[in-house]
C-alpha cells in the first residue's frame, strides 16, 4: 500500500546552501520533518547549481517521511546569469538592461524545457523571450 500524504508544499531554497534556519527550518518543523536530513539530501542534489535559489516542492507523509522534488532556477535568474545584469529595468518599456543572443536563449530552453508545460521548443522560446522582454533585455541574433 502506498504511503499516505500528509502535505505538500513549496520552498525557494538556495542551491547547495540549505540550513535549518528560516525559511526551511520552521516549514519543515512545523510539519514533523527531520530538517537536518533534507538539507543533506537537497545540497547533494543541488550541488551543481550553486548560486541559483531553486523551487523545491516538498511532499510529507503521515509517517513524517518526505519526498521532493527539485525544479531549474526561475528563468529571471538564468537571464540575469547569462546577461550579466544585476536586475530588470525599472521601465521595460522604455529602458534597457542589456541583450541576450539567440543563442544563449536556446541555452535557457534547453535547461528549462523540462519544467514548461509544452515540449514546443518554438512556443517555449517565446516564454522566455516574454520574460526577458518583461525584464528590459533584447533578444539579439
Amino acid at each position: 500500500m502506498a504511503k499516505k500524504i500528509q502535505t505538500s508544499f513549496k520552498l525557494m531554497v538556495a542551491a547547495g546552501k540549505a540550513t535549518p534556519s528560516p525559511p526551511v527550518g520552521p516549514a519543515l518543523g512545523q510539519r514533523g520533518v527531520n530538517i537536518m536530513e533534507f538539507c543533506k539530501q537537497f545540497n547533494e542534489r543541488s550541488k551543481d547549481k550553486v548560486g541559483f535559489k531553486l523551487p523545491v516542492i516538498i511532499t510529507v507523509y503521515t509517517d513524517k517521511s518526505f519526498t521532493f522534488e527539485t525544479k531549474q532556477p526561475p528563468t529571471s535568474e538564468l537571464i540575469m546569469s547569462v546577461t550579466g545584469i544585476k536586475k530588470g529595468a525599472k521601465n521595460p518599456l522604455l529602458d534597457t538592461a542589456g541583450t541576450i543572443t539567440k543563442a544563449k536563449l536556446e541555452e535557457i530552453i534547453d535547461m528549462k524545457m523540462v519544467d514548461f508545460n509544452t515540449k514546443d521548443r518554438a512556443m517555449a522560446a517565446k516564454i522566455i523571450a516574454g520574460q526577458c522582454r518583461s525584464m528590459g533585455v533584447k533578444v539579439v541574433d
